[in-house]
């Protein structure tokens, strides 16, 4: 397990939102970004909550922002360093954006998230 400072690893999730290319984030909407120290639940290293781009409708508006949680220490807890939580943050991230564009968990490991 690598220990790091919540303001380092909202740097590193700051980071990996810097990869996504600005052609899919100018895309994205009303949607924040959040880190959280703890999961509610074993296992969870991200979590979606919100309406998908491919489900909004004429009918959307009014809604509160989606959100992206990103959970600090269960992705401490499977990285032995640094690059290792580099890269997590980053998978983490990806997998959580694409909830947001409708993708869901099927498809993602077939795409090799």
């Amino acid at each position: 397990m690598i220990d790091i400072t919540r303001a380092e690893f909202e740097d590193l999730v700051a980071e990996a939102l810097d990869t996504i290319p600005e052609a899919l984030t100018t895309l994205m909407d009303n949607v924040v970004v959040m880190v959280e120290d703890d999961a509610p639940e074993p296992g969870l290293l991200g979590l979606y909550e919100g309406v998908p781009l491919t489900e909004r409708g004429d009918t959307y508006a009014g809604y509160l922002p989606d959100r992206i949680t990103v959970f600090r220490r269960p992705l401490q807890a499977i990285s032995r360093t640094r690059d290792d939580l580099v890269k997590e943050v980053r998978v983490t991230v990806v997998h959580e954006i694409a909830h947001h564009f409708g993708i869901d968990d099927e498809r993602l490991h077939e795409l090799g998230w």
